[in-house]
């Protein structure tokens, strides 16, 4: 059983940061005696459901509605996963299932996308971070459950269904027809541009670490050991594993702390330090984010901005500065459940506020963004949201641009050949300012 949880445990880190604790069973038998007169209203509403509702009641339906509005009290990120979860979960982690490419999630009722998968049929179709998916093949899905309009956008490849989308920034909603394929995740791709190597990480899954040195290397290879420098692309990203943020942080960093993480109890307090060997070498490095880097992305933003090893450039991150850890219950159901908050090196948590940008970059090859921008889709926008502790008014400032070249418009950008001006910026950018100027100029 420990090693399907683990298996497990790596596919829900896909889209948050999560980590496997055994089942405290003690602590699940006993019941504070306080809590006795609450759990006889919760008894006694139970029975005058089961006695007088219309229609028979089915009971794992009303313990699974109780437990859902327990949770969803505490925070989005803690959940309820039964044995149709653990399925979903196995099938994340076989990678062989036909899909769209698509995290999503359920925001007052309505699907609303927090990124797709770089490659995935999803993007290649146009759909982005923020998008509401209203209709599937016709079929209003507002107000169902995000497990059916899941089903529904799963099938076998080479089948095709029809999104309609809207669109923050767009006066009307707009259809998308994607075909289906084998989601095959590829966390790590790279490319050298100019002669400095990008390397872009799409989630934090499973050897990550080992897979960006792997590319490292090739783009060494590929530069004759003379990189100009590296751009990582953290950009929709997710988050995932919280050891594989660890160990990506670490390849560039030579010692300091990487992220502490701090929770209710002691067992729950830990750090993450740096251990020495920068296998750039020193070499200019430009970290990319935007409103959809969450969890792991802005670990590894934060321990890289904090540590003036590399500059953080784009939009603002997402703002996930928390922890869940997979309690399990039984044989096939478990707790999703925040368990800590994560701190930068500096002390920061990037929860509602997360990570602002070294230099604030819009990706103005996207022609709704300017739209877009205003209504912007992060951590503190979802309901029930942690509160940041320790956060400044300014850290929820909206993203600042200057450079006049922000103003290019889409067809200029086409007309010079930059299909991705957030890339294009950080190709033209690295090595004319370092991270220790930025930090002057902040003191």
């Amino acid at each position: 059983m420990a090693t399907r949880f683990a298996a497990l445990a790596r596919a829900s880190a896909l889209v948050t940061a999560v980590a496997l604790m055994p089942v405290a069973t003690a602590g699940l038998a006993a019941v504070d005696a306080r809590s006795g007169p609450e759990f006889g209203k919760l008894m006694a509403v139970y029975e005058r459901i089961k006695s007088n509702y219309v229609e028979p009641v089915d009971d794992d339906k009303l313990m699974k509605g109780a437990i859902d509005g327990m949770l969803a009290t505490l925070d989005p990120h803690s959940s309820y996963l039964d044995a149709r979860d653990f399925e979903n979960l196995k099938t994340q982690t076989d990678g062989s299932y036909g899909g769209l490419g698509l995290s999503v999630t359920l925001d007052d009722g309505a699907v609303k996308v927090i990124a797709p998968t770089k490659g995935s049929p999803a993007d290649k179709a146009g759909v982005k971070a923020g998008d509401y998916i209203t209709h599937l093949d016709g079929k209003l899905i507002y107000g169902g459950t995000l497990d059916e309009a899941v089903d529904q956008m799963r099938g076998a490849p080479g089948t095709q269904i029809r999104l309609t989308v809207f669109r923050p920034g767009r006066d009307d909603p707009f259809d998308v027809t994607v075909t289906r394929q084998i989601i095959d995740l590829k966390p790590v791709e790279f490319q050298v541009k100019d002669g400095t190597g990008v390397i872009s990480v799409s989630s934090f899954s499973a050897n990550v670490g080992a897979q960006v040195a792997d590319a490292w290397n090739k783009i060494r290879a590929q530069t004759g050991g003379r990189p100009n420098g590296l751009i990582l692309d953290l950009r929709g990203n997710p988050g995932g594993l919280l050891d594989e943020a660890v160990a990506l942080s670490d390849l560039f960093l030579e010692k300091g702390t990487i992220v502490s993480q701090r929770g209710r109890y002691a067992k729950d307090n830990d750090t993450y330090g740096a251990q020495p060997g920068d296998i750039a070498k020193g070499l200019p490095m430009i970290v990319l984010i935007d409103e959809g880097s969450a969890s792991a992305s802005e670990i590894v933003a934060g321990a890289l901005q904090d540590q003036h090893r590399a500059v953080v450039m784009g939009q603002r991150s997402f703002g996930k500065g928390s922890v869940q850890t997979l309690i399990p219950l039984t044989r096939d159901t478990a707790l999703k459940l925040t368990t800590a908050r994560y701190y930068t090196p500096s002390g920061r948590s990037v929860q509602e506020g997360g990570i602002d940008p070294d230099i604030a970059v819009p990706q103005i090859s996207d022609p709704d963004l300017r739209k877009r921008a205003l209504r912007s889709y992060r951590e503190s926008d979802l309901r029930g949201h942690l509160i940041n502790e320790i956060k400044d008014d300014k850290d929820l400032e909206k993203d600042k641009t200057e450079d006049p070249r922000f103003k290019w418009t889409p067809e200029e950008l086409k007309a010079k050949g930059i299909d991705d001006f957030q890339l294009w910026y950080a190709a033209q950018t690295i090595g004319r300012t370092t991270p220790a100027a930025i930090a002057a100029r902040k003191r």
